[in-house]
């Protein structure tokens, strides 16, 4: 009888582990979800756009798209969540343009046309030069950049903003780190001992010099509302939150005109 339970005992212990090691090893692929094929592009939907090429510090090429609202209000540097690639935000770009944003959203690494494999060093390389293509290349004054990320972009965003000092920095649905939100999805799990990406959402924004703009739905499915109000709560003056409605995914639609008329009184607030 002992024998048979400390078999049994053994052959848990045993997938409990194997388990951990294939979280570990394969956890890139729980975080990058990237698509290579564009599926539109925003001429078919009335923007015109250039289309953009430009290389990282390690000299990865990647790919882009640059939107000219004319006259522009200020210049919107888009970072997207986890998923997809740049064609699957149309809706935003569309958004964005009836704010009077020019806006420059990137792939990253290994993400539609861009060459390469995520990495969150990678992502953080991407970012830099996508912020160094509008400066230095097109001669955009710092102070006119507003940065804005959504879920995983989020923590790129601010990543970036604590780096440098855009005119301000907006970030929706984001996740205070991966251990947090690893913690909500695998509670049985060490994930703070076997988590290899890190993300710390509430780190970056935490140094942050600029206005910020936290939006968050109450009825986020993937990215508990908590998470939001942290980052929030971290964050230096001066700062908002706009709550909105709707799922992770799809709130900023289902919201509609209130999440747009929050981000037009946001923008109005920095002029």
């Amino acid at each position: 009888m002992w024998n048979g339970l400390a078999l049994i005992v053994l052959t848990l212990v045993a997938a409990y582990l194997i388990l951990a090691a294939l979280l570990y090893v394969f956890q890139g692929g729980l975080i990058y979800y990237p698509e290579r094929q564009l599926v539109a592009t925003p001429n078919q939907f009335g923007l015109d756009y250039e289309p953009v090429s430009f290389e990282t510090d390690d000299g990865v090429r990647l790919s882009g798209w640059y939107l000219e609202a004319n006259p522009a209000r200020e210049v919107l540097l888009f970072f997207h969540g986890n998923a997809g690639n740049i064609s699957h935000r149309i809706v935003s770009l569309q958004l964005f343009s009836r704010l009077g944003l020019s806006t420059f959203i990137i792939d990253y690494r290994g993400y539609g046309e861009s060459e390469g494999k995520p990495s969150e060093a990678g992502t953080y390389l991407d970012a830099e030069a996508a912020w160094r293509y509008l400066v230095e290349e097109r001669k955009v004054d710092p102070s006119r950049i507003v940065i804005f990320g959504r879920s995983l972009g989020a923590t790129i965003a601010s990543y970036v903003a604590s780096k440098h000092t855009p005119r301000a920095l907006i970030i929706e649905s984001a996740f205070t780190s991966v251990a947090d939100i690893a913690g909500k999805y695998y509670p049985f799990m060490p994930v703070r001992w076997i988590t290899r990406f890190k993300y710390n959402t509430l780190d970056y924004v935490s140094a942050v010099k600029c206005p910020l703009l936290v939006v968050h739905s109450r009825q986020d499915d993937i990215i508990p509302f908590s998470h939001g109000r942290r980052i929030f709560d971290a964050a230096p003056r001066p700062k908002e939150f706009l709550e909105i409605t709707g799922s992770h995914n799809d709130g900023f639609m289902v919201t509609g005109k209130l999440y747009e008329d929050g981000l037009s009184r946001f923008l109005s607030t920095i002029q």
